[in-house]
């Protein structure tokens, strides 16, 4: 098991400090400290043991530090911001600890560009020295990116020519969709190991601005004091305190509070158990303010986000997630209503965007996802939203146990995928009335209303029950991984396309590819030669 909890008590590669509206997070890397032995991290080059915390203070920004209008990103090291993803932590890891550590590292800064475009929050990256790969990657998800002209410094993404792979958290879609920068700019620019400075980057837009050493922090602090100006009043607000996720590990799987994962090593499916509220929940904004992140909604998808990241990196061979609800639906759909109601408020409004969040990182987990609507579950609400995020639903039809499910007011619009879609605009693809008029009448429906709606994949008798899942479980499992994990990314996400879409599309085909490819990867790749004598010998030919 991986923690993925801490603290910036704890921290060992990043610094938080807090100057009311203002925060500064300042990257110093401690080389002796890496995720695994057998590397050095250094030229403050990141593994996931950085992204942790990185994460982390993302996230305390937002809960904790609500006053914040902007954040300052740069370096505690001299003349160097960041030199990227460590080498050789890529060349010794797994494929599959590869891709998903990828996968985390964008997803946090996805979370910056959430931040920035929904809590009002501003990023600017001060870049005092090179910034190349993973480092320009995390500058580009910031709002502005200021470089130092000292002669030296300069941004790259010398992935293609380095190291045979592709820049693993979105550099090249962010170039050209989000800072728009010319195709045949970003093609040089793509393709230069040595990358470019100051005036060159600004005058192709890779960069917002370049400025001397001796000016450097006194610039960069005037431009940051402008975007603060510009940013709504957040005084009054205070913040509540995230304490750990904690959890019961075992050999069978991982126990917290209302979520619970349940592994089948040899059938490779994991089940996953999610339990709704009982008691009182908050209903207004001090209510919420009082629970602090001890109300169900907040506890729930906390430990929903811990287990999706545990069964990702912990448990690579599981191929299905079977799963399952329970509670009561009047109190999922209250608590929903009362988020709804209530979303105009910072601290509810900051619940219903990391709701959102977690949705999209369990969807784009590369898992396949059966939804078994049986005798007692509890589909309602964001509970359905998971179940309409997976791949197939089955609908236990038995007059001595009927099962009712509920769309919530939340699946209207405030928990989009990724392309910026509802999960019922992207099931009704070919008829956004219908989509439109379940969200909003939010029907509460029988077994036969849903299965002649669309909700459900198939609706199956009591007595076929057992025999249909376990065919269909043990055909699922028969499949090649590779083929569904290209399969479900390509289904999932139908419809137009964001930034955020592209960006996950290409890493689970093109990164996922590469990783594999001997040219990269193989005994005489670009990426396992990285730093020897011999220079990498490449297959030649084109696909």
């Amino acid at each position: 098991m991986i923690d993925f909890q801490t603290h910036p008590d704890r921290y060992r590669h990043w610094s938080l400090e807090i100057h009311g509206s203002l925060a500064k997070l300042k990257m110093g890397v401690q080389i002796e400290y890496p995720f695994k032995e057998g590397y050095e991290l250094k030229l403050n080059s990141y593994d996931l043991s950085v992204d942790i915390e990185l994460a982390d203070a993302v996230q305390r920004i937002r809960f904790e530090h609500p006053q914040v209008k902007v954040v300052e990103i740069s370096s505690s090291h001299e003349k160097v911001f960041c030199a990227g993803a460590n080498i050789r932590m890529l060349a010794s890891s797994s494929h599959p600890f590869k891709v998903n550590f990828c996968k985390f590292t964008n997803e946090t800064r996805l979370g910056i560009e959430d931040a920035s475009r929904h809590s009002h929050i501003k990023w600017v990256a001060a870049l005092n020295g090179l910034a190349a790969g993973g480092g320009y990657e995390l500058a580009i998800a910031c709002d502005e990116i200021y470089l130092v002209d000292d002669g030296n410094s300069a941004v790259s993404l010398p992935e293609v020519p380095l190291l045979g792979v592709l820049p693993g958290t979105g550099g090249l879609t962010r170039l050209v969709d989000k800072r728009m920068v010319r195709k045949d700019h970003a093609d040089v620019f793509a393709t230069l190991v040595e990358g470019l400075k100051g005036p060159k980057a600004k005058a192709w837009n890779i960069i917002d601005d370049s400025f001397p050493r001796s000016r450097f922090g006194e610039t960069v602090a005037l431009r940051v004091e402008e975007l603060g100006a510009s940013v709504k009043d957040k005084s009054g607000r205070t913040g509540i305190t995230l304490d750990p996720v904690t959890s019961t590990v075992s050999d069978e799987g991982i126990d917290y509070e209302f979520v619970r994962l349940v592994c089948d090593k040899e059938k490779r499916t994991a089940s996953l158990y999610l339990t709704g509220p009982s008691g009182e929940q908050p209903s207004t904004p001090q209510e919420y303010q009082e629970a602090g992140d001890k109300s169900w909604i907040l506890r729930f998808l906390r430990e929903l986000d811990d287990c999706i990241l545990q069964l990702r990196f912990c448990h690579e061979e599981i191929g299905l997630i079977l799963l399952h609800t329970s509670g009561d639906i009047d109190k999922l759909l209250e608590v929903e209503k009362n988020l709804f109601a209530q979303r105009d408020d910072w601290l509810v409004n900051e619940i219903i965007l990391y709701g959102a969040r977690t949705l999209r990182r369990f969807e784009l987990t590369a898992r396949s996802i059966f939804s078994l609507m049986g005798a007692d579950s509890a589909f309602a609400g964001i509970f359905l939203e998971l179940a309409l995020a997976g791949d197939r639903i089955y609908l236990l039809d038995d007059p001595h146990a009927p099962v009712e499910i509920a769309i919530g007011p939340l699946s209207a619009g405030q928990l989009p995928m990724s392309n910026g879609q509802t999960r019922l605009e992207c099931r009704f693809l070919a008829d956004q009335g219908k989509a439109r008029q379940l969200a909003q009448e939010q029907p509460r429906m029988n077994v036969s209303e849903a299965f002649e709606l669309g909700l459900c994949t198939f609706l199956v008798e009591e007595l076929d029950w057992k025999d249909d899942l376990r065919i269909a479980i043990e055909e699922r499992a028969s499949l090649s991984p590779d083929a569904l994990t290209g399969m479900e990314a390509s289904l999932r996400f139908g419809g137009a396309e964001t930034c955020d879409s592209k960006i996950f599309g290409r890493l689970s085909a093109w990164q996922n590819w590469i990783f594999t490819r001997p040219n990269a990867t193989g005994e005489e790749g670009a990426l396992v030669r990285y730093g020897q004598p011999e220079e990498a010998r490449f297959d030649w030919r084109r696909t």
